[in-house]
């Protein structure tokens, strides 16, 4: 347990949200910060993360102070952006989500989900506010 958190505090991970930590069950929702840099846009920075989902897994439904680029690495990842239809996502897809949008992702694959997000945002703000 000590190694996970001295790697998790080296590394520079963000959250983690584990289906069953102490029985060490396989993450459903994994989130690793890869960079954060500020841009040459006084108040603006760039945060890319890698999320990663397992199966029939759900995020909760949320919004980024800024614009958000998705990379899908790997598997079928389907967006909602409330008010639009859903989009269902695979291997090499990409898809833009606007600034302050409501959205959430679904893997609706059989195997684990990875995604590249990157983030355009107002450093000033939480990366990522959970919506009712």
């Amino acid at each position: 347990m000590k190694l996970l958190v001295s790697m998790i505090t080296t590394f520079g991970l963000s959250t983690f949200l584990f289906s069953n930590f102490a029985n060490a069950q396989a993450p459903k929702l994994g989130r690793t910060e890869l960079i954060r840099e500020d841009l040459s846009i006084p108040g603006r920075e760039v945060v890319q993360v890698r999320v990663d989902i397992a199966p029939d897994t759900k995020y909760p439904r949320h919004s980024h102070p800024g614009e958000e680029i998705i990379y899908v690495i790997t598997g079928s990842l389907e967006y909602t952006i409330d008010g639009r239809a859903p989009v269902t996502l695979t291997t090499g897809d990409v898809y833009f989500i606007p600034a302050g949008a409501i959205h959430t992702v679904k893997n609706v694959g059989t195997d684990q989900a990875s995604e590249l997000a990157t983030y355009i945002v107002d450093k000033s703000k939480p990366l990522l506010s959970i919506s009712k």
